[in-house]
């Protein structure tokens, strides 16, 4: 018989490129779905059968009732009725009785439930076999039995055995809880620790722990690159189950791990790897070191992660099914979070994940516990003082800023007290400004063919890129970068101060806002000027101001004024007036620290603006600052005084003031709020002479200086460490915060003296020689009659 030829060809090459690459595809897949298909199909072939083969062997036989066992033994009988035994021969009867010997079904107990076949079964195993049998219930009684003496036999010795009369009676009568306690009983009780035993127990445990922790800690410090893994084995320790020394593990396993990545963190950000990187092949130690920086990534992660579900747990009161720890213990827990979190956010500013802890902590600032609050408010004024660049400061800033517009401004003012401590002192100039200043000129390609040789262009050019390589090794940022940020960062502050003066002028943030403004009013753009103004002067008219707030705004005012709008022809009196008007809202008590504030305003009221200051104006408030220097502390009367002095010397025809005759007509009005009609060239420091007189020494000799006409040099000059400081520093330098005095107060009292050193001091000749007697030694002692004067009063 022929063969049958096999007519299809294997397709040639050119026929597969003419082939579309969708046909190949759909082969290819038909081919694998046919191959999944089949396999799917055998295995549930094979799981079908499998279970075939259990059920056929766990298939267990029913016990026989009560009515099938009469039926069969009616049957037997029948049957032995129908076929005696005698009739049957001998052969027979013997393969009858070993049949029946192996028949399992009728030899076995009935009351057993074991299978059938069990003994057929060469690989069942004992456990399979005990685990097939049912469980009784607990509440089944058991019979108790009392053993007999044994009967022996032919075939052995058989056991003999009674059940105990009246037991199941008693069993039944009993409540089924009885049988739990008595299966209760029977189980060994767990040993009872006292309080002191358990206090010791819980000390072995926790120096246990302790000591794996440092040992974990002290092997990544000493080799991260190779023990990278034991840093999730020490994090796993955050889930810390022992209800006893839980909370003390958990605390001290987070404060472990911040300092340690705190220790190894390097000082770079760590970038994830592209795909074509991860192609290329690499040395063993550029890939040891970038599975060290994953891991370092990944661990780092997961420890923040941790750090902010614990904080999560607290707020929400979330108690763990665990019940592991207590919701007291939530919130220490959660204060060592945020303490280990502050300590990340000022530490590792340039590492992964710093935004992630912006967003964290920001929010927290605003918290009801005190405590996490004030941690949070250290944390970003540390990282403000120490950025010297800003990307950190711009990422808190609009935190900062969308927290407190998300918010509706209903935050705490120390939220907005924190922009006080940001170093800005110089932002990227308007536009106008920088058109009229000179640019700098560059040349051209022509120029410098023209004017330099090709040697010098070639030395040129090799300092250039030497300069630009050398800015890249000390990874310094240009100065044109960091103004960029610190305007941007100043724009969002200004935005976040605007947005409060025209939305929620009666909030209590207005006070941060005012505060605020005054700091970094010179770098506000020349466009808002009018604008801001006119808002201050509103709301100081308006009434609803503190005098704390008053003082603020009339600083802004003037600050503005003093930086960039000296070029406005703006003669802001009304601002002066407001000021004259507060003065005497201050006193010696709890208002008295504000007077730094007013001393600020005086500088640049009247020592940056003196051009622009009446004679009169500078007379009105010599008077009054006088009169104020008598009801506040001494260090506030040091500062007055020391603006007193300036304003002498600024101001000329100021001693109008220390002499009792009057200039032109009017009479003083010192309860006039108007500086310039208060009449002041008619009046006198008087206050001066009170002065001189003050308790404290400094404000003495002020007092004196300015009697004398504050005069520069001479005997009634003041020394320098007095007259080269300004008036605010000498204020915060005579404060007595602290409750002592400076200088301190001499003591009055004399020394004690212990012996006598001049023994003809004494007047009295009698007392003399009784002392004499006492130190040579002979003493002669007399009876005292203290009835002589008496005696002698009657002889006579």
């Amino acid at each position: 018989v022929s063969q049958r030829k096999n007519t299809k060809r294997v397709p040639s090459f050119h026929k597969l490129l003419r082939t579309s690459k969708i046909k190949l595809d759909n082969k290819l897949k038909n081919k694998q779905y046919k191959q999944q298909s089949a396999a799917k199909k055998y295995r549930k072939e094979q799981k079908r059968l499998r279970k075939a083969v259990r059920d056929a062997i766990c298939r267990k036989p029913f016990p026989l009732e009560e009515c099938e066992k009469k039926v069969a033994a009616k049957h037997e009988e029948e049957e032995e009725d129908a076929l005696p035994l005698d009739m049957m021969d001998e052969d027979d009867l013997k393969l009858m009785e070993d049949l029946a010997q192996k028949a399992s079904f009728l030899t076995r107990d009935l009351s057993s439930n074991e299978p059938v076949h069990v003994k057929k079964r060469k690989h069942e195993s004992v456990i399979d076999k005990y685990e097939k049998v049912p469980r009784r219930m607990q509440a089944e009684p058991e019979k108790e039995l009392i053993h007999l003496l044994p009967i022996k036999d032919k075939s052995g010795i058989i056991p003999q055995t009674v059940e105990k009369p009246g037991q199941t009676q008693i069993l039944e009568s009993r409540p089924s809880f009885l049988s739990h306690l008595v299966l209760d009983f029977s189980e060994e009780p767990l040993p009872v620790l006292t309080p002191e035993e358990m206090a010791a127990q819980r000390r072995q445990k926790l120096q246990e722990r302790k000591v794996h922790i440092a040992a974990l800690a002290s092997a990544i410090l000493s080799e991260p690159d190779n023990n990278i893994k034991k840093l999730k084995e020490l994090r796993a320790m955050l889930m810390e189950q022992d209800p006893n020394v839980a909370v003390i593990v958990r605390k001290l396993v987070m404060v472990s791990l911040m300092e340690i990545f705190k220790d190894i963190v390097p000082s770079y950000k760590i970038r994830p790897l592209t795909e074509a990187e991860k192609a290329t092949k690499v040395k063993k130690e550029t890939q040891k070191l970038r599975e060290f920086e994953e891991g370092l990534v990944s661990q780092y992660k997961f420890y923040l992660e941790n750090l902010e579900q614990t904080i999560k747990d607290w707020k929400q009161r979330k108690l763990k099914k665990s019940n592991v720890i207590s919701l007291k213990a939530y919130k220490g827990l959660a204060e060592i979070a945020v303490k280990c979190l502050c300590e990340l956010l000022v530490a590792l500013p340039h590492f992964n994940f710093h935004n992630n802890i912006i967003v964290l902590i920001v929010p927290l600032m605003n918290d009801a516990s005190k405590k996490i609050s004030e941690l949070c408010f250290e944390a970003v004024k540390k990282l403000f003082k120490q950025d010297k660049l800003g990307y950190a400061s711009l990422g808190v800033v609009k935190v900062i800023s969308g927290l407190v517009k998300g918010r509706n401004y209903d935050v705490r003012p120390e939220v907005l007290k924190v922009f006080l401590h940001l170093r800005i002192k110089e932002v990227e100039l308007q536009k106008d400004s920088e058109d009229i200043a000179p640019k700098k000129k560059f040349m051209t390609y022509k120029e410098k063919r023209k004017n330099l040789s090709r040697m010098q262009r070639k030395w040129k050019k090799a300092e250039e890129k030497l300069e630009r390589e050398l800015l890249e090794a000390e990874a310094s940022e240009s100065k044109e970068k960091k103004l960029k940020l610190h305007t941007e960062t100043l724009n969002i502050v200004f935005v976040t101060y605007f947005r409060i003066l025209k939305k929620a002028q009666k909030s209590p943030l207005l006070p941060a806002v005012l505060e605020g403004l005054a700091k970094f009013a010179h770098l506000i753009n020349v466009e808002f000027f009018d604008d801001l103004l006119i808002v201050l002067h509103s709301l100081i008219a308006s009434g609803s101001l503190s005098y704390r707030e008053s003082l603020h705004c009339i600083l802004s005012a003037f600050h503005i004024l003093s930086g960039q709008g000296d070029v406005l022809n703006i003669d802001p009196m009304k601002f002066y007036t407001h000021l004259y008007k507060t003065l005497f809202s201050l006193h010696a008590g709890r208002t008295n620290d504000d007077i730094g504030i007013v001393l600020q305003c005086l500088d640049v009221m009247f020592a940056k603006r003196r051009k622009q200051v009446s004679q009169q104006r500078a007379l009105a408030f010599l008077k009054r600052l006088s009169t104020l220097a008598l009801h506040v502390l001494p260090n506030s009367t040091v500062g007055i005084l020391a603006t007193n002095r300036v304003l002498m010397q600024t101001f000329p025809k100021m001693d109008l003031l220390l002499d009792n005759e009057s200039q032109g007509s009017g009479v003083y009005l010192p309860e006039l709020d108007e500086p310039e009609h208060c009449n002041a060239q008619n009046t006198a420091l008087w206050e001066l002479h009170l002065l001189q007189r003050h308790y404290h020494p400094t404000v003495q000799i002020f007092a004196s200086h300015l009697i004398a006409g504050a005069p520069t040099e001479g005997s009634a000059a003041l020394a320098l460490d007095l007259s080269q400081r300004p008036a605010t520093e000498l204020f915060e330098a005579y404060s007595m915060r602290g409750m002592t005095f400076n200088p301190p107060v001499a003591s009055v009292t004399p020394r004690r003296k212990d012996t006598f050193l001049q023994m003809d001091s004494f007047l009295d000749e009698e007392l003399k020689k009784q002392l004499q007697q006492h130190s040579s030694g002979t003493v002669v002692h007399k009876p005292l009659d203290f009835a002589k004067h008496l005696k002698e009063s009657s002889l006579s």
